[in-house]
């Protein structure tokens, strides 16, 4: 069978990659070799033209527990063609499995529970999505399943990030735009994250980076996690993280200007004047945007360049889908030194 020779600090990407195109065999294990991984692929024409050597090697199978299945597949014979149309995607977070269930499945919750275990068993909590509240954006849970807890430590990009899904805000989905981000800083920059959270992207960040990061976070729950996971990574950090608890609107005034700012802005909440005025070379910008509208956000984007007197090249990265047309994404703001 065979596998893609890849550098480990491409392994991550070419693994997403990969499973996108449905060309990753999950039934193998991956493995280290140097400075090199082989990632176990389907035989197929196109692994050829991705660039990278393919070795015709046995890569050791995975026990049967840890072979990826889906919601839909151990479910099939459990619910109905109609019903299976209404499953929701929905996140792990560390040991707790977060869902949406609609009307339509509410006699089915505990076929679905079934299920989440069955392909998950790892778990320890399942949990019901409700509505945001506050302005934090916290969300209501209902448990489901399990221990009765909505605290959890997620694991991703080589990091530990500690999470109390009932006090804070918190999105797994972001994991590959985090590692696509630290891969883009460079060794000795100045990075500024306002509305950091429990300092995911901070964390990632400083994992692969030599960096001097400054976050800010207004919610005292979130900066208190934050702080704990500093601690809780120390040892894997090579950068350095100060974290400041206040109002970014009213902390970024007082700072000087940083090489990279990082802006995971909350929704609803207009920071571009802010952000971009505190980005000397780059500024990430996170906002929620109706696929009609790129094109205007990205003239907004110009003009507020133009008026700060700041020469842009901007790209517009979709990065998750929202809602129906609405689409959180991020403009990589790239700016020109007079």
């Amino acid at each position: 069978m065979p596998a893609l020779k890849v550098p480990k600090t491409e392994a991550e990407p070419v693994k997403r990659k990969l499973k996108k195109l449905n060309l990753y065999d999950g039934k193998r294990r991956p493995k280290k070799e140097d400075n090199f991984v082989l990632l176990p692929v389907i035989e197929d024409r196109r692994i050829y033209s991705l660039g990278y050597e393919v070795l015709p090697i046995e890569l050791p199978f995975r026990p049967e527990r840890q072979i990826y299945k889906n919601l839909e597949s151990v479910l099939v014979e459990r619910l109905s063609k109609e019903e299976l149309k209404y499953l929701r995607r929905y996140d792990v977070i560390g040991d707790i499995a977060v869902i949406q269930i609609p009307p339509q499945l509410e006699h089915r919750v505990d076929d679905i529970v079934w299920g989440l275990r069955k392909v998950h068993p790892f778990l320890k909590v399942i949990a019901k999505k409700g509505f945001h509240k506050g302005a934090f954006r916290i969300r209501d849970y209902s448990i489901l399943w399990g221990e009765g807890r909505l605290e959890t430590i997620h694991k991703e990009n080589g990091v530990e990030i500690k999470v109390d899904l009932s006090k804070v805000f918190f999105n797994p989905r972001m994991k590959g735009e985090r590692y696509r981000l630290a891969q883009l800083v460079r060794d000795g920059e100045r990075v500024l994250i306002p509305f950091a959270g429990v300092l995911p992207y901070a964390l990632v960040i400083a994992r692969y980076r030599r960096v001097k990061i400054t976050a800010v976070e207004l919610n005292r729950e979130a900066y208190e996690l934050g702080l704990e996971n500093i601690e809780r990574n120390r040892k894997r950090l090579k950068g350095n993280i100060e974290f400041i608890h206040g109002d970014a609107f009213k902390v970024l005034p007082e700072l000087p200007s940083y090489d990279r700012v990082i802006s995971p802005t909350p929704r609803g909440v207009d920071a571009l004047a802010l952000t971009l005025s505190k980005a000397r070379e780059w500024l990430h910008y996170y906002d929620f945007v109706h696929e009609d509208e790129l094109d205007a956000f990205r003239r907004k984007i110009l003009d507020e360049c133009s008026r700060q007197g700041k020469r842009c090249e901007i790209k517009v990265k979709k990065v998750n889908d929202f809602k129906p047309h609405v689409f959180k994404v991020c403009a990589d703001v790239r700016i020109f030194l007079e």
